[in-house]
């Protein structure tokens, strides 16, 4: 046997016990219900956890730039963070990055929530749900007011935000120049879903454009959480990607909308307005700022 068959038959053995590992004990649960179970043996083999941040001395710090960015749920690429919308008929181990963030923030496993990317203010559970519910009275429950009695509850309309009314997701991130290692890194520092109020659910036809910024989760606090979530692999079935290593290795397509700078942290139609195209350039142009610095730090 030559020394490529060995090569093959080495490879073929790794791929099938990942794929196996992928699975979940698909292929050997005895029920439906141990699907998705891994025994004591596989949890204590796995030791799975997210890969740690290298500590960083702020004098290898060459350069740095913050940016925000939009990611477009419209966008193709980017629907592994946008599906699945309807959880009643799919496996309960496949959540959206919505639901995955409201999920342990309910549960308490995400407790560093604010009301902005700069984390002035941070946001209870009570806070949040306030904002993503949206109450109406009806004409007969107004009447019931008017005439002193207590509304019926089937007069009061309700309207809560889900997964599928998230359009976008914004992002704070930290581009620096380390020294030491001589190369551009990049750092996410906060996420957050952005919707149009609950208020718009109510009158659809007023055609109301109000997209708010729901919450923002310091990254970092919830790394744990989204590594264990799977998101879709649309290539390969047998081996999802979790949420952390899709954001962390920025596969996604977002637009830079903000960077820091000496006019308050200015935002790109700021100063370019009434032209998209315009806006997607400048765009553009900031990002080509950055990866040029790398490439010209190279240059003698």
């Amino acid at each position: 046997m030559n020394i490529n068959k060995v090569v093959i038959c080495v490879l073929g053995l790794l791929m099938g016990t990942f794929s196996v590992a992928a699975q979940i004990n698909i292929l050997n649960a005895k029920t439906p219900e141990e699907i998705g179970k891994k025994t004591q043996d596989q949890l204590v083999y796995d030791n799975d956890q997210p890969l740690a941040y290298g500590y960083v001395d702020e004098r290898d710090i060459l350069w740095s730039k913050t940016t925000w960015e939009i990611i477009d749920l419209d966008e193709r690429i980017n629907f592994p963070l946008y599906y699945p919308i309807d959880t009643n008929n799919i496996g309960k181990e496949r959540r959206s990055l919505y639901d995955v963030l409201m999920k342990n923030i309910k549960n308490g496993n995400i407790e560093h929530v604010y009301a902005d990317s700069y984390f002035t203010e941070k946001r209870t559970l009570r806070d949040i749900e306030a904002s993503l519910v949206y109450s109406d009275t009806t004409d007969l429950g107004i009447d019931q007011y008017n005439a002193g009695e207590e509304i019926d509850p089937q007069y009061i309309r309700k309207f809560n935000l889900d997964a599928g009314d998230v359009e976008e997701w914004r992002i704070r991130g930290y581009w620096y120049l380390d020294k030491r290692h001589g190369e551009l890194k990049y750092r996410i520092l906060a996420i957050a879903p952005v919707a149009n109020e609950a208020r718009s659910k109510a009158f659809p036809d007023d055609g109301i454009d109000s997209k708010v910024e729901l919450f923002w989760v310091w990254y970092p606090s919830a790394r744990k959480v989204l590594h264990e979530a799977k998101a879709f692999n649309r290539k390969n079935t047998s081996q999802p990607i979790s949420f952390d290593h899709l954001l962390n290795s920025r596969r996604f397509n977002a637009i830079i909308y903000k960077e820091d700078n000496e006019l308050g942290d200015r935002s790109v139609n700021d100063y370019i307005n009434d032209n998209a195209l315009m806006q997607l350039l400048e765009s553009d142009r900031i990002k080509e700022k950055i990866r040029n610095l790398e490439i010209d730090m190279w240059n003698y």
